[in-house]
């Protein structure tokens, strides 16, 4: 059964394709012979494929199983690695890559409902095409300093499929998808000049050692959403009262087990808290191009697959920087510091207490981590229609390879991971997951439905 999707995100017209230089002669003259074909040849729905039995601890990073993976391998090097964006900023940029991937394959396969467009197309038209135009264009619109480097990986992509209609087509139907993500996201909020509020009294977030800095990139609050219409929409419930026996629990617990210097934490509490503490989407980007291939995704498989985990996940980080906004709570390691003034008989001050990971700029209420860790854990139990998956990730953080057999085992690692880092009370955390979800079934109730 189809659900509704909002109307101004459904159809955007299109005012023709932009021309953009590219510095190649040899590309311009590739998407230049690009055409629209006026005609729309619905393919039928992608199915996922059965497990080709690949175990969990195989988890390759296939260097072109396909090109949507090759595109996501380009675009978090780009974003992450290159351009070092902080997680929820990359999460958005991400979003926009994957939407306008999508849209352009769907075109072409015509199985489910478009996330913006769906440019006109025909079903022979080369999808590889379309999905390599599409990521490019948008990534060179976000990332213009790497032209040069995204030239050279189009253009590789390009000589892989054989000229002709098949793949003039695909480009025109990836420009389109690009063009329409690139204007839907004009004028979004990124990169505005809302900050953090900064208090002093007991409760309130205050820049924290070791920088002391209030996040440049606090305005991921203000920003439009991809799927949710606000971003208050699913807020939290909110920190427990200072003085309430709730928040003396939460802090006995993040004072003990996340203290730099903690006797009762485990190493495996400890392995779990530097493994989780990667860049998340970073992290995640590995998990899902292995699960994509232990699971033989097709290229029209992995174009829904990649934009439903980033656009949820874009849209619970938003969110979340929201919450944080409204909330301002702050952080373990000034409440434990400044104990004695919050009222509360049951916590104990320790001026010299240290978190065992520095603590970012940005109030603790909920957890990023949460949030957006949340929202893809559901989506891929959408996606997937189940929890059970055998899988692992090895972190860039701690070099350490830990390994699941379901999905939820993730996020409720993660949530007490945050807890023995010493980075979040654990009901930032919960809540955080829980703002995940709600975003997750917002978006499985409202897009990405297969046409009847």
């Amino acid at each position: 059964m189809k659900r509704s999707i909002r109307p101004s995100r459904l159809w955007l017209a299109l005012g023709g394709r932009k021309g953009t230089d590219m510095g190649r002669a040899s590309l311009l003259a590739v998407v230049a012979g690009a055409l629209f074909v006026a005609a729309v040849s619905p393919a039928g729905a992608s199915n996922v494929q059965p497990d080709r039995g690949r175990s969990a601890e195989q988890t390759l990073e296939p260097a072109a199983a396909d090109t949507v993976i090759a595109w996501n391998e380009h675009a978090t090097d780009a974003l992450i690695r290159t351009a070092g964006q902080t997680p929820p900023v990359s999460l958005l940029h991400l979003a926009m890559v994957h939407g306008a991937v999508y849209d352009a394959v769907n075109a072409i396969d015509g199985g489910y409902q478009p996330y913006l467009v769906a440019p006109p197309a025909m079903a022979w038209h080369s999808k590889e095409a379309a999905a390599a135009t599409a990521a490019y264009r948008v990534l060179t619109s976000l990332l213009p300093t790497q032209q040069a480097g995204l030239d050279e990986r189009y253009l590789a992509s390009l000589a892989g499929i054989v000229d002709g209609p098949a793949k003039e087509g695909g480009i025109a139907v990836g420009e389109a998808a690009a063009t329409a993500m690139i204007a839907a996201r004009a004028n979004d909020g990124r990169f505005g000049a809302f900050r953090f509020p900064v208090g002093t009294t007991p409760g309130v977030w205050r820049p924290t050692l070791p920088a002391f800095v209030n996040d440049p990139f606090a305005w991921v609050a203000r920003v439009t959403p991809f799927l949710t219409p606000s971003p208050s929409q699913f807020r939290s419930d909110g920190p427990n009262p200072l003085g309430s026996a709730e928040y003396a629990e939460d802090f006995a617990e993040v004072k003990t087990l996340g203290s730099l210097t903690s006797t009762t934490r485990t190493t495996d509490q400890t392995g779990a808290s530097r493994f989780w503490a990667e860049h998340p989407p970073a992290m995640w980007s590995r998990i899902f191009r292995s699960l994509s291939s232990d699971h033989g995704l097709t290229i029209v498989d992995n174009a829904r697959f990649f934009a439903m985990l980033y656009l949820t996940a874009a849209d619970a980080a938003i969110s979340c920087w929201d919450a944080k906004a409204h909330w301002d709570f702050w952080r373990p390691i000034t409440a434990i510091r400044e104990a004695d003034g919050d009222g509360n008989p049951a916590t104990v001050a320790d001026p010299q207490w240290l978190p065992l990971i520095n603590t970012p700029p940005y109030p603790d209420h909920p957890s990023g981590h949460g949030c957006v860790s949340g929202s893809i854990v559901y989506t891929l139990q959408d996606f997937f229609g189940t929890d059970k998956a055998d899988f692992s990730a090895t972190s860039a953080t701690s070099g350490a390879t830990r390994s699941f057999t379901r999905f939820s085992q993730a996020i409720n690692e993660i949530i007490d991971a945050r807890v023995y880092s010493g980075l979040h009370f654990r009901t930032a955390d919960v809540q955080g997951s829980i703002i995940g979800k709600k975003v997750a079934h917002w978006r499985q109730q409202h897009y990405f439905q297969p046409v009847d």
